[in-house]
């Protein structure tokens, strides 16, 4: 009998740190999904898409040829 009680005594310790184990690593993970939306957030908030980006830069230059355009037509005269 007092290895039949040893026996489950050590298994249940056994079983209760896997649980502990798992329900650690559960919430660790639940975190790391929070910062991970997180930074999602903060990306969209300070970082330009390539296609924003292209969009700008396309204006930019329509910008800058007007420009040159129009110190073209002022060298002429």
């Amino acid at each position: 009998m007092e290895m039949d009680s040893l026996w489950n005594t050590g298994l249940t310790a056994v079983i209760a740190f896997v649980v502990w184990w798992i329900k650690s690593q559960k919430e660790e993970l639940d975190r790391v999904r929070i910062l991970l939306n997180r930074t999602r957030e903060e990306m969209a908030k300070e970082y330009v898409t390539k296609v924003d980006s292209s969009a700008v830069m396309g204006q930019i230059v329509a910008k800058f040829d007007r420009i040159e355009e129009k110190i073209d037509r002022l060298m002429e005269r």
